[in-house]
């Protein structure tokens, strides 16, 4: 039977799903990121679950098959980017699938029953122990010496913090009594509730001391106190200096084990306690029952106890007992079959919304945040609360003086999940379409929640991010100009018209000389470095200007069609007029306008790469149609001049190539990658198609690689690209 037909209404519908999907991975791989490998998440355990349910759902409406699943899938934590050495496990440390309810755990038992193809009166014991909301830990032993520890990373790779492990009294040098040959054991680093408030206490009475030593006003604001124990632990682990973790007070359970010689028992249960027996400290709450009905009210009553526990817990996780069963279960991509997490419900309460305020970050966003009256959630007082954005200030109808109902999970930000007093009958809260601080219009582009300043770097509120993004690494890369020398120049009123104030600081000579901290040398050096750049590279230039959607690849193939920077002004200003005279045409489809208004567009910017579409035109139209931008740009080119922007390109074996990167870049960004292509006379393309030449495919590869199979197209790894980038000299 043929299939039928789809509608334009359908079409659509599949097409919108779709973006959302490609949308979710991106969001999920950068909260991944924020979590495992900067120790700052932004979202609550309970809403990144949210985003990780509801892209589980898209696959499977769109039937994906576990080998077209886009890498996130694939991904336990986050690849490492601090500068301590890398180390390959040598058994992945896989992370957990979820479940949140009792009938979750009934199916979870269930499917167990199901795979193992077990009768109805054989007995499934698990094990149950709380979840440490903690950094996941491994401890390679040897002959029951410890030679190294090593945080989880991306599951696969992670950093050696064997010097920083030696200094928690938890963890043993030797482990006592028969131990096998090898034995790596697995768990958390953790800090206790007591010993994180006491270390915050002390941070903020040597903030204290120092202020008095200065002779100085002390400001509490100033000084850096960790925000709940999982990050204090990550942050105090992951330390260059073994002597700073030394003196935070650290804590580990185990929960499982990596690699091993031999397994001396044959149950989980077993193990855990020969492990306990090695003296290494196991949970207290670890259980075996036989039952679901049993497993679930050891839950509730760790649930109860959650509170009370002198350390922070999320969850319940439940394991097969027998290691023979664990075995035949096995793994589904990122998870084992015979484990699952049970988690807690996030902790609620009730209070009242005093105001709402608007915050302006670097990108101009605007934030709105609930002030609220103070109230108890879970052990922590809470007075703010975001509200992420004005669609959803929309959705739950807040008001100031609305009754609302407080969510706080995973210690992160709290939120609002529902108000009390929406049908009351006041105004609604207006969002403001200007910007708090500078007065500039605030617009949401075409299919965004987000509404933006459109100020940029004449906001005050802007400035500061938008002035370390200039002179960081990627764009000018003026060394010396770092974060607190921009504050104190910015205080001082010395940047007062943005980036091309920098290179009129040399004014400020001796000023600058008579100011604690800055002698003759680093004056001299500062300021021969700022002139060093009056003749920058143009990509980079364009890059540093923090232009909405205009990373460093796309500032690269901006200039590789127009050439000369200084036209981009002429050039926004005709991408606006199109737009302006070209709406929508009667009865024209999206598709055809999208794809009218694409062609357009590249024919203006004299462009042909795949990376500039309307999202880069339209915000290069919106950064220079207000006029404050404009005197910025002229402002900046009276200090500057650019060479015109020429690819110098190196002979290579890829030279013509069209070369596409897919999967997890383990030693590059995904930029670098398509530059170093870019310079070996490559070009590199964001799709697989039958143009395509080669493609060099990371961990986590997934629909490109499989099409690129499929098409006979070659296919190396990342190691074998480096050896084509050395011979190309």
């Amino acid at each position: 039977m043929a299939k039928r037909a789809k509608t334009p209404e359908e079409k659509k519908a599949l097409e919108e799903k779709g973006k959302e999907l490609r949308w979710l991975e991106d969001e999920i791989l950068r909260h991944r990121q924020l979590y495992d490998d900067l120790d700052a998440p932004e979202l609550s355990d309970a809403e990144y679950d949210a985003l990780k349910l509801r892209m589980q759902k898209l696959q499977e409406e769109f039937a994906l098959k576990e080998d077209d699943l886009f890498s996130v899938q694939m991904i336990v934590g986050a690849v490492p980017t601090s500068g301590l050495p890398k180390v390959t496990h040598a058994q992945r440390m896989m992370s957990l699938d979820n479940a949140f309810s009792g009938e979750d755990v009934e199916e979870f038992a269930a499917r167990v029953r199901r795979f193992l193809n077990l009768g109805a009166d054989e007995v499934v014991a698990l094990t149950a122990e709380d979840k440490i909301d903690g950094l996941s830990c491994s401890l390679r032993y040897e002959q029951g010496q410890l030679v190294q520890a090593a945080t989880r990373g991306d599951g696969s790779v992670g950093e050696d913090v064997t010097p920083n492990v030696a200094t928690i009294a938890d963890i043993p040098q030797r482990l006592s009594g028969e131990v096998p040959d090898v034995f790596e054991i697995r768990g958390e680093v953790y800090m206790a509730k007591g010993d994180f408030a006491a270390l915050n206490e002390r941070l903020l009475e040597e903030g204290r001391a120092l202020a008095a030593q200065r002779e100085q006003l002390f400001d509490p604001a100033t000084v850096r106190q960790f925000a709940n124990p999982r990050n204090a632990a990550a942050g105090s682990l992951r330390q260059k200096d073994a002597s700073v973790t030394a003196s935070r007070p650290l804590r580990f359970l185990a929960h499982g084990w990596g690699e091993v010689s031999a397994l001396p028992e044959a149950t989980q249960w077993g193990m855990m306690k020969r492990i306990e027996s090695w003296g290494v400290p196991v949970s207290p709450l670890l259980r075996r029952y036989e039952s679901v009905a049993d497993i679930l009210a050891h839950y509730a009553d760790i649930e109860r106890q959650r509170a009370e526990l002198p350390y922070d817990i999320d969850g319940v996780v439940y394991k097969v007992d027998r290691l023979d069963w664990q075995a035949r279960l096995g793994f589904v991509a990122k998870a084992p079959r015979w484990a699952i997490a049970h988690k807690f419900p996030a902790e609620r309460a009730q209070t009242t919304l005093e105001a709402i305020d608007i915050q302006v970050g670097r990108t101009g966003k605007l934030t709105p945040v609930g002030r609220l009256v103070p109230v108890t959630v879970g052990g922590v007082v809470v007075s703010n609360v975001t509200l992420h954005n004005r669609d959803e200030i929309g959705r739950l109808g807040v008001r100031p003086g609305d009754r609302v109902v407080i969510q706080r999970a995973g210690d992160v930000i709290p939120q609002v999940v529902e108000n009390l007093t929406r049908d009351e009958d006041r105004a609604p809260y207006i969002f403001p379409d200007h910007c708090p601080v500078c007065g500039s219009e605030a617009v949401a582009e075409e299919g965004e929640v987000d509404v933006r300043c459109t100020g940029g770097l004449i906001c005050n509120a802007q400035k500061f991010e938008r002035l370390r993004h200039f002179v960081s690494r990627g764009a000018l890369d003026i060394e010396g100009l770092g974060e607190k020398s921009i504050a104190e120049f910015l205080e001082l009123g010395w940047l007062d018209k943005g980036p091309a104030d920098i290179f009129r600081l040399k004014q400020h000579r001796a000023e600058l000389l008579g100011r604690e901290g800055w002698k003759e040398r680093s004056v001299d050096n500062l300021f021969a470095a700022i002139e060093a750049k009056r003749a920058p590279d143009a990509a980079r230039l364009l890059f540093g200007l923090g232009i909405r959607h205009v990373g460093a690849v796309t500032a690269r193939d901006l200039l590789k069609g127009l050439g000369d920077i200084r036209r981009l002004p002429e050039k926004a200003s005709e991408i606006h007029a199109w737009l302006d005279e070209n709406p929508k045409g009667e009865g024209e489809s999206d598709g055809k306008y999208a794809a009218r208004k694409l062609e357009a567009i590249k024919a203006i910017l004299e462009v042909r790469a795949d990376g500039i579409g309307p999202a880069v035109a339209e915000a290069l139209a919106d950064f220079f149609h207000e006029p404050h931008n404009r005197t910025l740009w002229d402002d900046l080119f009276s200090e500057v001049s650019p060479p015109l922007y020429v690819v110098e390109t190196r002979a290579s074996e890829v030279s013509g190539m069209t070369i596409v990167f897919t999967g997890k870049l383990e030693t590059m960004s995904r930029d670098e990658a398509k530059a170093q292509a870019e310079a070996l006379g490559a070009k590199a393309a964001g799709s697989v198609s039958a143009k395509t030449d080669l493609v060099v495919a990371g961990p986590g590869a997934g629909s490109k690689l499989k099409q690129a199979s499929a098409l006979g197209i070659r296919v190396i790894d990342e190691a074998d690209w480096a050896t084509i980038v050395a011979a190309a000299g």
